[in-house]
């Protein structure tokens, strides 16, 4: 799921990481809003926001604005030089330290939230939002482009585009291409939406430690994948034997 990079990443990779990464967004989409009455997965509406506090000249709130935006940049900036870095060491791990350093982050958040809602709300959104820069970025890199999970409104954008490409393409080939893209992004969106819906199910019983449940998804599938390649790597050696 994370683990397989370049030509050896299939359609079923991209299916299962849309899958576990649009859960783990969605959840943080709600329950971050739930929590805060902000925006935690996405900067579109807060660059509007910045913008309108400027021409108001509310430069103490639109800073904060501002700094919603540089949080986002500065997650999908931290996760791609770990990826970088990383992949000169050991290519196969490189989304190790970005998965766990979001899977952190939402622990975290989850265990101080109560006090930071009450202290200080906007370090909440900022630490959200940084996560979310940091799984968009990942799964960007490894499915080359392919995946996004953090916002709807591109998959809706290239869903529509290809969508009126089937009245087109009357080549098989095609059509088909055309149909696992589609599939691929009916699973991002339907998988946000159960996220969005199991995090507002959740927060009337739990609150902000509901992130816990992205945490622990994002940290079993990481133990997924080290069993899988682990089982792999055992069946070769018996093949060999």
């Amino acid at each position: 799921m994370f683990s397989h990079l370049g030509k050896a990443r299939t359609p079923k990779h991209n299916l299962a990481i849309a899958s576990v990464l649009s859960f783990v967004a969605g959840l943080v989409n709600v329950v971050g809003f739930f929590s805060v009455h902000k925006l935690t997965t996405n900067v579109t509406g807060h660059f509007a926001f910045f913008v309108d506090e400027v021409f108001k000249l509310n430069f103490e709130n639109a800073s904060h604005f501002a700094l919603f935006v540089i949080f986002f940049f500065l997650g999908a900036f931290s996760a791609n030089f770990m990826v970088e870095t990383y992949s000169r060491i050991r290519e196969s791990q490189t989304y190790i330290l970005p998965i766990v350093g979001e899977a952190l982050i939402l622990a975290v958040i989850a265990f101080t939230g109560n006090y930071l809602i009450k202290s200080d709300p906007d370090i909440i959104v900022y630490s959200l939002l940084f996560a979310m820069g940091m799984q968009n970025s990942l799964v960007t890199s490894i499915s080359k482009s392919i995946v996004r999970t953090t916002h709807l409104t591109g998959l809706f954008t290239d869903m529509g585009i290809e969508f009126s490409q089937l009245f087109f393409y009357k080549d098989k080939f095609h059509k088909r291409r055309l149909i696992k893209s589609i599939k691929l992004r009916l699973t991002i969106i339907f998988m946000f939406f159960v996220g969005g819906v199991s995090g507002g199910i959740l927060f009337d019983h739990f609150g902000i430690q509901s992130l816990l449940l992205g945490s622990v998804i994002l940290l079993g599938g990481l133990l997924y994948d080290f069993i899988k390649i682990k089982f792999l790597l055992m069946r070769r050696r018996r093949r060999r034997q």
